[in-house]
């Protein structure tokens, strides 16, 4: 997605109440402002589908097409 695009998703999550969602436990997004891609770590599924209700109306919102997610396990977490 484009930066402008990540940018209002964003402020529509902050005014949807959900910009800092319970269980999400890292969030980055990176690459060139024309093909941003979004990494997420969460603490279970279940918070991960909790926030994607309200993610999903406001992707689609935009034409943001978010693909199928690729979910994996996570076996290490080590922090500065």
């Amino acid at each position: 997605m484009t930066k402008s695009k990540y940018d209002e998703v964003l402020r529509r999550l902050d005014a949807a109440g959900a910009a800092a969602p319970r269980g999400r436990l890292f969030h980055t997004s990176f690459g060139p402002a024309d093909q941003l891609r979004v990494v997420d770590v969460w603490s279970s599924q279940a918070a991960f589908d909790a926030f994607g209700a309200v993610l999903m109306p406001i992707l689609g919102s935009l034409g943001i097409d978010s693909g199928t997610p690729d979910v994996q396990p996570q076996h290490n977490s080590i922090r500065g």
